[in-house]
């Protein structure tokens, strides 16, 4: 039986590929007060066996990202927008993205944080609703409405695309350290001193 708490969900049969190819649902993981808000796309393999997100390869480039800009991974909030591993690591299709539309809606709602950041096209896709050239539009704030509410948005790449194109690493851990001063986070490269520090990039 679907039971959902606004942050957490169980026992979801909404999208019957989806949950024929999980071993698990992955909900988000972190603060439920978080003032920085991750959203990337759904579960891999990793992500499936473990049941929390973004702890394969993608990961740990996360990680390494967020401790160069001074904060600690669980500091943060880490979802998805679908909660259960498409088969093959395919992406989700437009009817299992809806599926799992409100569950992402009720979280971001929850938690309420100072920025959402969004981790590759899909994702940022999926919540401004629109096509996004996302190596071109990296590093952007967008202000989204989600239901009645506004809300901040910073768009960033996959962290994957640091493992196939190098070219990509500078832009993904500048991308993050952009979302950590505008959540004024860190370890003193937040707050006040953060509006100075984005002249940077």
């Amino acid at each position: 039986m679907e039971q959902f708490d606004g942050l957490c969900v169980q026992g979801c049969q909404r999208c019957p590929n989806l949950v024929e190819s999980r071993s698990r649902i992955v909900n988000g993981v972190g603060p439920d007060d978080a003032d920085l808000l991750f959203v990337g796309e759904g579960p891999g393999e990793t992500e499936d066996e473990q049941g929390e997100p973004f702890v394969g390869r993608s990961g740990s480039v996360l990680d390494e990202a967020l401790g160069e800009a001074g904060v600690l991974r669980e500091e943060v909030r880490i979802t998805n927008c679908v909660r259960c591993r498409p088969p093959e690591n395919r992406d989700p299709t437009t009817e299992e993205l809806a599926n799992c539309r409100g569950y992402l809606d009720s979280e971001i709602a929850a938690v309420d944080p100072t920025l959402v950041v969004t981790l590759g096209k899909v994702p940022s896709e999926h919540l401004l609703g629109r096509s996004v050239g996302i190596t071109n539009e990296a590093g952007e704030i967008v202000d989204a409405r989600f239901g009645d509410r506004s809300q901040r948005v910073l768009l960033s790449v996959h962290p994957a695309a640091t493992l196939y194109d190098r070219s990509q690493r500078a832009t993904f851990f500048e991308t993050i350290a952009e979302a950590v001063d505008l959540a004024s986070l860190g370890d003193g490269n937040g707050g006040s001193d953060g509006q100075s520090r984005l002249g940077e990039f």
